[in-house]
């Protein structure tokens, strides 16, 4: 994940960037506020504002508000949404792009959410897949140090019934995997 900011031209509205940042078509533009994204969201109810009224947000231009949201950081990537979507609105992927547009932006409420994606993305990168216990463990130790007490018993007996890894293992082919993150990085869009 880029940690520097991408320019956009002038002439682009907060909606223009979010469509062209969305891998694919986002279908933004098809959204009829009908409300099955808010109401099929198992995070809902944490959630500052459901999908649908994010969407508003954007159309508005209420760029500020949204990116510092926690919406997007509540969104666990079910993909509930988008499949019961009437409209086929990808919304999974444009909670992804606001939450990379919120880090860049450094517009986030709470430093957990965006740290704990990048401890995250690190794991993948280096083994091709996530590491639990040491992505809990990171995570824990620099927001929650006394969290990891409550959590030793449950990680203990994880470990202990094979149900959670005590080291990281790298997948076969994690070279390839390397070369298509590099080449996923490259073609990242950039505005200039």
């Amino acid at each position: 994940m880029a940690d520097t900011v991408t320019s956009v031209p002038e002439s682009f509205t907060f909606l223009d960037e979010v469509q062209a940042r969305t891998p694919g078509e986002s279908r933004l533009l098809m959204c009829i506020q009908c409300g099955t994204c808010g109401g099929s969201c198992p995070s809902g109810a944490d959630m500052q504002h459901t999908p649908r009224h994010i969407f508003a947000m954007i159309r508005a231009d209420m760029r500020e508000e949204v990116l510092s949201s926690n919406t997007p950081w509540y969104c666990v990537s079910c993909y509930y949404c988008t499949v019961r979507c009437p409209q086929d609105v990808h919304i999974t992927d444009i909670m992804y792009t606001l939450k990379r547009m919120a880090v860049e932006s450094r517009l986030y409420d709470n430093p957990a959410a965006p740290d704990f994606s990048k401890v995250f993305i690190n794991w993948v990168e280096n083994y091709g897949r996530a590491f639990e216990l040491g992505l809990m463990s990171q995570h824990m130790l620099r927001h929650n140090p006394l969290g990891v007490f409550k959590m030793a018993d449950m990680g203990i007996g994880m470990v202990t019934k094979g149900r959670m890894a005590f080291t990281p293992k790298r997948i076969r082919g994690i070279a390839g995997l390397k070369q298509i993150i590099a080449k996923a990085k490259e073609l990242e869009v950039v505005y200039e």
